[in-house]
Formats: C-alpha cells, sequence, structure tokens
C-alpha cells in the first residue's frame, strides 16, 4: 500500500470525516499509476499532489530482491530529500520503509531529476525538527500519530 493510498485506508478507520484535524486528500492519481504517469510526464504529472510535492522511491524488496517504486510526498533539509514512513497512522510501517531499512542504498526521483540516495532514519532533535517541517505542509501526519501507537519514522535521503 503506498502512502497515499493508506490515507483511503486510514480515513475509513478513524479520523476521517469526524477528526476535525484530518484533511481528506484527492485519491485520483495513487500508487502505480502515480509512478506511471510521474515517469512518463519527468514529474510533470504527479509532482504537485494535493498541494504537496511528491518523489518517486525505488527500493529493493528485503524478501524478494525486487525493485519497488513508491510515490511519497517529500519536503527539503538543505540538500537532502525528506519522506515520512507514515502509511497513514496504520499500525505498521510501510513496506518502503522496512526495505530501505534493510538496503538504505536507494534511488529517488523528483521531477526529471533522477538520482542514487542514502537513506537513514532521523533520530532526536534531527527528527523532531524535520517532523515540524513536514507536518506544516502536510498536517495529516500529526493527525496520523493520534490514529497508532508506532513512532512514525521521518527517513531522510541523502544524495549519493
Amino acid at each position: 500500500m503506498t502512502e497515499h493510498a493508506s490515507d483511503e485506508h486510514a480515513a475509513e478507520e478513524g479520523g476521517g470525516k469526524d477528526s476535525p484535524a484530518y484533511t481528506s486528500p484527492d485519491l485520483a492519481l495513487l500508487g502505480a499509476e502515480h509512478v506511471r504517469r510521474y515517469l512518463e510526464t519527468g514529474g510533470a504529472v504527479g509532482h504537485a499532489w494535493n498541494g504537496v510535492t511528491c518523489l518517486v522511491l525505488w527500493t529493493v524488496g528485503r524478501r524478494t530482491g525486487q525493485r519497488r517504486a513508491t510515490p511519497l510526498i517529500y519536503g527539503r533539509d538543505g540538500d537532502n530529500y525528506v519522506v515520512i514512513a507514515s502509511q497513514g497512522g496504520l499500525p505498521a510501517h510501510p513496506g518502503w520503509y522496512h526495505n530501505l531499512v534493510a538496503e538504505p542504498r536507494v534511488e529517488a526521483q523528483v521531477l526529471a531529476d533522477r538520482f542514487e540516495a542514502r537513506a537513514r532514519v532521523a533520530e532526536g532533535e534531527e527528527r523532531e525538527r524535520l517532523w515540524k517541517i513536514m507536518a506544516a505542509s502536510w498536517p495529516n501526519y500529526d493527525e496520523y500519530v493520534r490514529r497508532t501507537s508506532r513512532r512514525i519514522p521521518v527517513v531522510v535521503l541523502e544524495r549519493a
């Protein structure tokens, strides 16, 4: 399940229309279709999504060894890209997160710029600072925290 698709699922399970902190996104462009359109157009379609910006992240499946592409909301911290492993506040971390923990060498594409990166999980003060930046652009992240007992990871992508 992608970050975006999980919004729909999470809205069905809690939060959603009953929560004033949650804003239901337009889910017309999701998952594999989001990736396909993004890649076909160099991000002209899919980079801007519901008022935020998205990148495509490729990880290698920790069990299958297959490359997986996921569209994710991103923010910037200097030259680095920041993504949140929220999965809409579901109980488990998303698969792409488990994959990059197992193999931090990833690939990302922002608009037409495709590059290799190293992923790392932000901790401590850095995590808190980056969380505030990301939640300012996508306030639903704060709602996702209320939906789950897990600590939602903040991931930094550094160009290789």
